[in-house]
Formats: C-alpha cells, structure tokens, sequence
C-alpha cells in the first residue's frame, strides 16, 4: 500500500475534527530520520530506480490530501538527521540537548551515503522539487520543508556529508529553485537560531525575510523554541531561558502578517518527567501567555 492512503487520511481529519480543531497538516514520509532510519532513503541517496518510485508514493500522498482536505504537508530533505553531541546543565537540573561541532561525532568518517558534496546534494533536493511542487500546485497542497537541524561548515559538513538547508542562504536557494505559492517553509525559530552567530540579533530579518514572501506557512509551522549559542556551539534550553528575546520574535510575526501556529519543538529532559510531558507543558504555557500579553 502506498503512503498516505486516502482512507486513512480521511479518517485522521475526521478524528480531530471530532474534537473541535483542525486538521491542516501531515508529516510526508520524510521525517528528520538519519538516512538509515529513513521512510524512503532513495530520495536523498539518489538512487534509481527506487527514489522514482519513492517520489511516486510522495506525489500520490499529496494528492490523496488534497481529496482529504488536508491543506499541508511537512517534509525533511535529510541525510544526517537531528545532530546533537551531549547533553549539559541546564536550569533546575534539567539537561539541555547541546551541540558543539569540535565535539561532535565523525566516527565513522562517512555515513550509509558516502561523500555528498553540496553539488550533489542540490541536485538530489532539486530533482524531488521539480517533480514533486508541481503536483503540489496542481492539488493547492502547500508543501512545507524543515531546514537540516543543525548548520553545519560550509567546507567541510559532517561525516562527509554536506548540509545545504543548514543556512539562511540555502532557504532562500531552495524556496527559488522551484518557485510556487505552494512551497515554503516548516519555519523552525530554533532551528534557524543554530545557523546564526548572533542569533538575537539576525534572527528577526531571517523572519520577515521568509515572512513578508508569505513562506513562513500556517499549520506546522513556526517551531517557536529557544537556543543558548549559535553557529555550531548551542544549547536547546527552556524558551525563557535562551539568548533570543521571544516576545520581539513575537511581534515580528505580528509585523509580517504570520497568523498561524507557534507551537513547542524540543523540550529539556526534566529527570522523571517521561515523554517530556511537563517540559511540554511549560512550554505551552509559556507560549499561551506571550500570545495572551500581545493580544494574539
């Protein structure tokens, strides 16, 4: 059976729909996987003729969305996956996800995909966007992509591996390369947060960049989380806690016209706190109460 059969989507609209919201996104079967985990490696690895068919499966879930009347779908275009190297301290005895390239794991030198050159790696996310944005338009299906998680250096990567969505450039490359209304981004804050060296101070133009152009996309969509740090050395922390001041990212969504969801992403690991779920809650309600202080 293919992804995403229509059934099973109707059904998941119809199940939340019974509790009083909406349902305007899905996850494709592109998840922020490392690539031996992946839903459908081909894709990214650049094999054929499987990645054909694996695209295929893409274009028939995204159609069958559309007759399910989901609006949006979230993708990953990732190799590497969510890179971290430790955990550290963090406020209350909670651990914060860190990242810190010097320290990072390079063992073994070259992941499943070899070497993958920047080159390369354009090639492999522009052959899936030109065959995929299309039927994305045609269906009126937005198509929101996530950016790799974290930067990586321009000249080397990780592991071989080059990471062109892991900065601000790249976005915009990647948003142009296949022009549509239909296609934009999974907006993670954090996550452009960890590409910038100066994340308080380039993160509000990195918004109203992606938000004037109406590509910071409603559903999914603004990950609204909290860094310690920056370009290759941060720490995931608690979202009052973090060197970005969020009540000014608040009001530049506000600036741009961005009325859609803000919503947790990675939350501290709180000793006895299983799943997150308290982690989650502060985050939640940290988020409720900016929205209530700016009358959102």
């Amino acid at each position: 059976m293919r992804p995403g059969p229509l059934a099973g989507l109707a059904q998941l609209r119809e199940r939340v729909e019974s509790f009083g919201i909406a349902l305007e996104s899905v996850p494709l079967p592109m998840s922020s996987s490392y690539i031996k985990k992946a839903e459908n490696p081909d894709i990214m690895l650049g094999r054929s003729p499987d990645r054909h068919r694996q695209i295929d499966d893409i274009r028939h879930m995204i159609a069958n969305c559309r007759a399910a009347g989901i609006p949006m779908v979230k993708y990953n275009m990732t190799i590497l996956g969510v890179v971290r190297s430790a955990l550290s301290p963090g406020r209350g005895g909670a651990k914060y996800r860190t990242f810190d390239y010097d320290h990072a794991k390079q063992e073994p030198p070259l992941t499943e995909a070899g070497e993958v050159s920047a080159d390369m790696m354009w090639d492999r996310i522009t052959y899936f966007l030109k065959r995929v944005v299309a039927v994305a338009e045609e269906n009126k299906v937005s198509m929101a992509c996530h950016p790799h998680d974290p930067g990586m250096p321009a000249d080397r990567g990780l592991r071989g591996v080059h990471r062109v969505l892991g900065n601000v450039d790249g976005l915009k490359r990647s948003i142009e390369t296949q022009a549509s209304p239909y296609h934009g981004l999974n907006f993670c804050q954090d996550t452009v947060s960890e590409m910038l060296r100066d994340p308080n101070r380039e993160l509000f133009d990195v918004i109203r960049y992606f938000g004037e152009r109406k590509k910071i996309f409603n559903g999914f969509n603004v990950h609204f989380r909290n860094v310690h740090g920056g370009f290759l050395n941060f720490q995931e922390t608690f979202p009052d806690a973090g060197d970005v001041d969020m009540v000014k990212a608040l009001k530049v969504y506000q600036e741009v016209g961005y009325d859609g969801m803000l919503m947790p992403d990675h939350v501290p690991a709180i000793e006895g706190d299983t799943g997150g779920l308290q982690a989650f809650s502060f985050a939640y309600g940290y988020i409720r109460g900016l929205m209530q202080s700016a009358r959102v």
